[in-house]
């Protein structure tokens, strides 16, 4: 979301936010869709739990490409191709830290780099350490880890509050305005955000993402 808000912030104004949306969902839909059509019937195959949360990544698929032909070479390349993608993420994630260094505290960019890449290499430490060193610190349960608790605090509760947030932001009367958000989101060619949507975004939208967030937590205190 952080990453969203920085990058939307740099559109230009020729490209209406609707159509950038859309087809940015899409590609990010079928990419997802596409790698579950791939890992998920793998983990059938061979008897893999799928389930595994975080963990999968780091625990599960290694004993997955163990019991592969040629499993190295397919281990080694998808592990590679994760750097690659984890990479590109933190280019996305870092910028978003680098502008709320400059624009907060009048941090230069260098400064802001520096600051923040000793406070990002403390911060990975616990997660980097959950399953191995921080083994025995299991927040959520046996068998869970500290990926699994940033996983639940972040994924669970913090993006779904912040998107409640900008939601509410954009279409109560109270914060920025519906008018002066049409006015920007429909600046420039594309698709057109529609203006009777108000009412679907006001009270629609943050009920779903209420109701998502109670099954996490049954499906996780359960």
């Amino acid at each position: 979301m952080g990453s969203m808000s920085i990058f939307g912030s740099y559109i230009g104004r020729e490209r209406r936010l609707l159509g950038e949306a859309v087809t940015i969902a899409a590609l990010d839909t079928f990419v997802a869709f596409t790698a579950g059509l791939i890992i998920l019937p793998a983990c059938f195959a061979y008897g893999i739990d799928p389930a595994s949360g975080p963990g999968l990544v780091f625990v599960t698929l290694p004993n997955l490409f163990n019991a592969m032909p040629m499993g190295r070479l397919w281990g080694s390349l998808f592990f590679l191709f994760m750097i690659f993608a984890a990479l590109s993420t933190l280019v996305a994630v870092f910028e978003n830290i680098l502008s709320f260094g400059a624009d907060l505290f009048g941090w230069s960019r260098k400064k802001s780099c520096l600051i923040n890449l000793f406070a990002l290499i403390l911060l990975s430490l616990p997660c980097a350490l959950g399953s191995n060193l921080l083994a025995f610190f299991q927040p959520l349960g046996p068998g869970s880890t500290v990926m699994d608790l940033e996983d639940f605090l972040i994924s669970g509760n913090l993006q779904p509050l912040g998107s409640i947030g900008y939601v509410l932001f954009c279409t109560a009367y109270g914060g920025w305005g519906y008018k002066n958000f049409l006015a920007e989101a429909n600046a420039g060619a594309g698709l057109r955000f529609p203006r009777a949507a108000r009412r679907y975004c006001l009270f629609f939208l943050p009920a779903v993402i209420l109701l998502v967030m109670a099954q996490g937590y049954l499906s996780l205190f359960s």
